[in-house]
């Protein structure tokens, strides 16, 4: 069984974890690069991405973390999504750089305009979303893949071994965005 390291400095990991178990891998708890280098795949969760760049660097996670990107998936829900993106606006920050999309802050309003709602998958399947100050994947490279939409814009990608969604499927009972980075791993 693989194991899935969840980064535990913020954001709601232990949702992560079990969303993770439920799709078949082994979940762990990281804070550490010698815990990461353990694992065979990575989440990022949700959280504030300005903060979690700060405590990256506080914890001196952030040339690990790339480095594992460099040869392990990585999946990033919501701030973690920004995180992985090459370009960040609104405001524009440094981030990991691992996928080729540009990712606009918070773009869907404030935590009022939080909500759970339907999202198309690109396979025609809905998936139940919930979505809490939310950024928008305004640019997708040529070498990713757009998996699910809502309104129109991407909210799920893939490029290569990463992936990325703007929603928090861990807040859910559908496991399938789970297994499907799960699937990455073998």
């Amino acid at each position: 069984m693989k194991t899935v390291g969840v980064l535990a400095l913020q954001g709601d990991f232990e949702a992560h974890r079990n969303a993770l178990e439920r799709a078949g891998s082994r979940a762990v708890e990281v804070r550490t690069a010698a815990e990461m280098a353990q694992c065979d795949g990575l989440v990022i969760p949700g959280g504030e991405s300005t903060t979690m760049l700060k405590l990256l660097e506080n914890e001196g996670l952030l040339d690990p973390i790339q480095a594992f990107g460099r040869e392990k998936p990585i999946y990033g829900t919501c701030a973690g999504a920004i995180l992985l993106a090459r370009e960040v606006s609104h405001p524009p920050q440094p981030s990991l750089e691992l996928m080729d999309i540009a990712v606009e802050r918070n773009a869907y309003g404030r935590q009022i305009d939080s909500r759970i709602t339907k999202v198309q998958g690109e396979d025609g399947g809905e998936l139940e979303a919930v979505f809490i100050r939310a950024p928008i994947i305004r640019r997708v490279g040529a070498d990713a893949r757009v998996l699910a939409r809502y309104k129109g814009d991407p909210v799920w990608v893939e490029q290569g071994r990463h992936m990325v969604t703007t929603f928090h499927p861990e807040l859910t009972a559908d496991s399938s965005v789970h297994r499907r980075f799960v699937e990455k791993l073998s």
